[in-house]
């Protein structure tokens, strides 16, 4: 009998997991196929074609796939090449603690390309795919103006099968955590986070309950609000605290490290070091920004916009005014740049901040193939989606195998780079 299975069948979304087929003859053809329905109702898929050893078995960590989403060895592959049915759609979890991704494995016999009501699989299973530990807590904030949510490490004794201990009663290392342009409150990284040993504050900064509906200036005083309401916390363990922020949210990272104290770490991912679009104030500070040059989009393969040109070119003198003055900064920052990012070019950027700093004070990681939306590992490469304010889907660049081991690679980095700059944290895997 024909048997598929994921191991741990349960598991966190940025820890890897085990395929393993079992009962096939030997060297036969079989496709393997993953797929999920996010909380929108749109389907997620890759298949994998593969040929049984000589035990018939298939194990995508030793055996390569010889066509399909991906090819070669990729132990990961299957989770990390999904693609949605629908065009321009992007794989985000929104709903972090109430419920897993429910990712579904089959087995078909031969070369299936396309999978209908009449494909009956070999075998199946399911796997679950979490964004919190078992234990994290969320707490919604509206204190004041800020608005979001926190994330607390689990304290209550867990059971053995799972892969994180409790964290104890804390206090925890804080950390604010930033998304971009499209606005909202966006979780799934501090879900995961704080499942690390993190107190993470999800940040919305604009188009969320009763914030501003779009984005007209960035206001750090409500960024330093939010910062002393994180540390006010009492898990929460001072005095400086962390920032992790990608696209417009690293570009708030990096004014935040500049101007407040509080930030002692700051996580830069495709960002720029400039004021783009919206003017930076804070009390009698007034920063200039950049205008967009919109007339320069460009429209792309199936009409998505293209925007690397949109900014005008930061190295010119008559754009010095609006840049972020990181000279300032006394913290550490850690800038992750994608070189195929196609929002803008983020390497020049974090590039022109580091020149302004000590050496001492910053480090690059910069990942050839690598796009805009660097994520958690196992998040799969997206290249063009929707976002709120646009007519059109983006492009965001990016090649699937240089953009899933750039993510790999960064949030280990990030993660001992927190833990540095902030302390340990005190989980620990059982």
């Amino acid at each position: 009998m024909v048997e598929v299975t994921v191991t741990p069948q349960s598991s966190l979304a940025d820890r890897p997991v085990q395929v393993h087929v079992r009962g096939l003859s030997p060297s036969q053809l079989v496709t393997l196929r993953a797929w999920l329905v996010d909380e929108q109702g749109d389907i997620f898929q890759s298949r994998a074609f593969f040929r049984a050893d000589e035990a018939g078995e298939v194990d995508p960590g030793r055996h390569p796939a010889l066509g399909g989403s991906y090819t070669g060895v990729w132990p990961m592959g299957l989770l990390w090449f999904l693609q949605p049915d629908a065009l321009f759609r992007r794989l985000v979890k929104r709903d972090v603690v109430g419920s897993p991704f429910l990712l579904h494995l089959e087995v078909f016999d031969g070369l299936c390309l396309v999978t209908g009501p009449q494909d009956r699989p070999l075998a199946s299973c399911e796997a679950e795919r979490w964004y919190v530990g078992p234990g994290v807590q969320r707490v919604p904030i509206r204190e004041g103006r800020v608005r979001g949510a926190l994330f607390l490490p689990p304290v209550a004794p867990l059971l053995p099968a799972v892969t994180v201990s409790p964290a104890g009663p804390g206090p925890f290392p804080g950390v604010i955590d930033l998304f971009g342009g499209a606005g909202g409150l966006i979780e799934f990284r501090a879900g995961l986070l704080a499942t690390r040993g993190f107190a993470v504050l999800a940040l919305a900064f604009f188009a969320y309950e009763d914030l501003p509906p779009t984005l007209a200036q960035l206001d750090m005083e409500y960024f330093e609000e939010a910062a002393e309401l994180l540390l006010r916390q009492p898990k929460v363990r001072g005095p400086g605290l962390g920032v992790i922020g990608v696209s417009k949210g690293a570009e708030v990272a990096l004014a935040m490290a500049t101007f407040l104290p509080q930030v002692v770490a700051t996580v830069w991912i495709n960002g720029t070091a400039f004021l783009h679009g919206n003017p930076l104030l804070y009390r009698d500070l007034r920063i200039p920004s950049i205008p967009y040059f919109v007339e320069r989009i460009v429209f792309v393969e199936m009409g998505a916009l293209d925007n690397s040109a949109i900014f005008g070119d930061p190295q010119d003198p008559m754009y010095s005014s609006s840049a972020i003055p990181t000279e300032k900064i006394s913290g550490k920052v850690l800038f992750v740049v994608g070189e195929a990012d196609r929002g803008f070019n983020s390497k020049l950027f974090a590039q022109l901040a580091m020149a302004r700093m000590s050496p001492a004070s910053c480090r690059l990681l910069s990942y050839p193939g690598a796009g805009h939306l660097i994520e958690p590992p196992g998040s799969p490469l997206c290249s063009v989606s929707s976002i709120r304010g646009t007519p059109k889907p983006v492009v965001w660049g990016g090649e699937a195998q240089a953009h899933a081991k750039a993510q790999e690679h960064s949030w280990q980095e990030i993660i001992q780079f927190l833990e540095l700059h902030l302390g340990p944290t005190t989980t620990v895997k059982l």
